[in-house]
């Protein structure tokens, strides 16, 4: 037993020396599609239709994820400079005590984030097999899609690497083939020239703001895994060029499912297997086994980010431990089911609430304030206090927080925005955040400290 649990991910929150570091280009651009070549992302895609035209959709589609990616890429990079995980990386702007506040917000959202993914993997799951064998059990394979997900993350990161190179390959081919029969079964010209709707839901600019939220999602656990790479070359380039492929696909399949479903006269549905699956039940296979093996890549993917913020609050606790403990969670939440679905846009609302707010703080504080420099060493440590703040707590990253938080909860939930709230809660809790510091960076000592010991660290 001793042998098997040693096998087991060990993975913890030190700073990864470069002799530890596996990920090349081909890795990284493998962990980013895996991470969005996932059902909720198609299911964003299909909100889009009938509120906009196709082409629309698409070019929208394209400019969300190209301004998306760079909160992202930004995010990753600051873990491959550093090599720590992404929730130990908010000392440096919330103190090592104030960092308590995002890892929880993380764990909430990604565990959030894993039932309902769960939940339409187990979904896909059941379409397979019953087309294979007649057999039909939700609940059955809703359990066992969250178990081979945990099965997975307990290794840790080289069990989710390992993994990820081989789904994002199959899901990647298997989508072509998809959209390949798609095109050819349906009428591609109907479809670009269908109108929209008259009394759009959702307008153009608010679409924009839905996929760039979308990004923020994943900014929570991309330094988890871009720890991992072996520059910063190949983090920034295999994170942008996976991410935004994979966007494309994942997306655009969403709108062509869509747009497929209603001038096909098919009740607009989230799974996509339904609409390929009528037509053509192999073809309608081969969608559930995309949806399926995405769930599995990605909440993989989550599961260790979930464990990693955990192992940020409490850090003596063992990785494979927690991480089987959360699996649980994870499965039984799941059940929950059509639930889930029925929340889902306020899930991605939270998600802004949350932690778009923290994802700014963050980004100002070390590419502005600290100037590219965090002490991988004194963050773990805490020796020299250099990140303690007032009492272990950056009470300006606090207050920060609250505004951009309260920002985007009214404009979302009170009085929702037109243009959504993504962005302005973005840039409102970058400039205060910026301005706070700035005006009492005197009184700051932690912050006169780094400036003094700029050159230390990463």
């Amino acid at each position: 037993m001793a042998d098997f649990t040693e096998s087991l991910g060990q993975d913890n929150l030190n700073p990864l020396s470069e002799d530890k570091r596996t990920m090349n280009f081909f890795s990284t651009f493998s962990i980013w599609v895996g991470a969005q070549v996932v059902v909720t992302t198609v299911l964003t895609g299909m909100l889009l239709v009938p509120d906009l035209t196709y082409g629309a959709a698409i070019l929208i589609i394209i400019a969300g994820t190209l301004v998306g990616a760079v909160p992202l890429v930004l995010m990753g990079n600051i873990g491959t400079r550093s090599g720590l995980p992404t929730m130990i990386l908010t000392r440096g702007a919330f103190g090592h005590r104030g960092s308590v506040l995002p890892s929880v917000a993380n764990v909430i959202t990604l565990i959030g984030w894993s039932w309902v993914q769960a939940y339409l993997g187990g979904l896909s799951l059941n379409y397979a097999v019953t087309y294979l064998t007649g057999y039909s059990n939700i609940n059955l394979f809703v359990v066992l899609t969250e178990s081979i997900i945990v099965m997975i993350a307990i290794f840790g990161h080289k069990g989710i690497e390992k993994t990820e190179n081989i789904i994002a390959s199959t899901m990647l081919v298997l989508s072509v083939i998809v959209f390949a029969f798609m095109f050819i079964k349906f009428d591609i010209g109907n479809l670009v020239s269908m109108a929209a709707s008259k009394n759009p839901k959702i307008t153009a600019v608010a679409a924009f703001d839905m996929v760039v939220a979308t990004a923020f999602s994943q900014v929570a656990i991309c330094c988890d895994f871009n720890r991992f790479c072996k520059s910063e070359k190949t983090a920034v380039s295999g994170t942008y060029v996976g991410y935004l492929f994979a966007s494309l696909v994942a997306f655009g399949l969403g709108v062509t499912v869509a747009g497929f479903s209603i001038l096909g006269g098919v009740t607009k549905t989230y799974d996509p297997t339904i609409l390929i699956g009528g037509v053509n039940p192999v073809l309608g296979f081969a969608a559930g086994i995309v949806i399926f093996l995405s769930v599995v890549s990605t909440n993989a993917m989550v599961l260790y980010a979930a464990t990693m913020s955990y192992l940020a609050i409490f850090s003596r606790h063992r990785f494979w431990k927690v991480a089987l403990t959360m699996g649980i969670i994870c499965v039984l939440g799941a059940l929950a089911k059509e639930m889930l679905i029925n929340h889902f846009q306020d899930f991605l609302l939270m998600i802004g609430t949350l932690f778009i707010p923290i994802t700014a703080i963050v980004l100002v504080d070390y590419y502005i304030i600290k100037h590219k420099h965090y002490d991988a060493e004194e963050i773990i440590s805490g020796e020299n206090k250099q990140y303690w703040y007032s009492k272990g707590v950056n009470y300006i990253g606090y207050v920060s927080y609250t505004i951009g938080a309260a920002f985007a909860y009214y404009f979302s939930y009170v009085q929702p925005l037109p243009t959504g709230s993504t962005l302005w809660t973005f840039l409102i809790t970058c400039f205060v955040y910026w301005g706070l510091m700035k005006m009492f960076s005197r009184t700051n000592i932690s912050y006169s400290r780094m400036k003094k010991n700029k050159n230390v660290g990463a």
